[in-house]
């Protein structure tokens, strides 16, 4: 079996979406946490450099969320609502304030690769290509990359 520390992403050719896979050394369980339990998700979401505020988060079937994240003076805003939040499974949409016309449809799954490991699955649906390539052009993997290498790190402190 193959594992994967650092995230891969792949943008499908036939429909707006952008995949990406990761394994982390945690189970389901923790996985499941630590996207739902905003203490936990401020800790670890983004890049280095940004602290991230929770605004409200309500990880339920139906909930909303809206976080803020700053850095130097410069502050961005997300929110969306939970479509479906089960413990092997999220379904969220994804908006950044500063481009409210652009919402994504996100689905994230956590596959059991046993001896508490878990491999995340995530997607993120758009509404164009032009759209789908404007996010990959973003930078948005170092901020990926860094904020599931901060997870590795909460993951591994025992506190999750």
């Amino acid at each position: 079996m193959t594992t994967t520390t650092t995230v891969a992403i792949e943008a499908d050719p036939n429909v707006p979406i952008i995949r990406f896979t990761r394994d982390f050394a945690a189970t389901p369980e923790q996985l499941y946490r630590v996207h739902t339990d905003p203490k936990l998700f401020a800790q670890w979401v983004g890049p280095d450099g940004m602290d991230t505020r929770i605004d409200y988060w309500d990880a339920r079937t139906g909930g909303s969320w809206r976080y803020v994240a700053g850095r130097d003076g410069a502050e961005f805003s997300f929110r969306g609502c939970f479509h479906e939040v089960r413990p092997d499974r999220l379904v969220q949409t994804f908006t950044f304030e500063g481009e409210p016309e652009g919402v994504a449809l996100e689905t994230l799954w956590f596959e059991d690769l046993g001896d508490g490991r878990t491999r995340l699955h995530a997607q993120s649906l758009v509404e164009s290509f032009e759209g789908r390539d404007a996010w990959l052009r973003s930078g948005m993997e170092v901020g990926i990359e860094q904020g599931y290498a901060k997870l590795d790190a909460l993951l591994a402190s025992g506190e999750v």
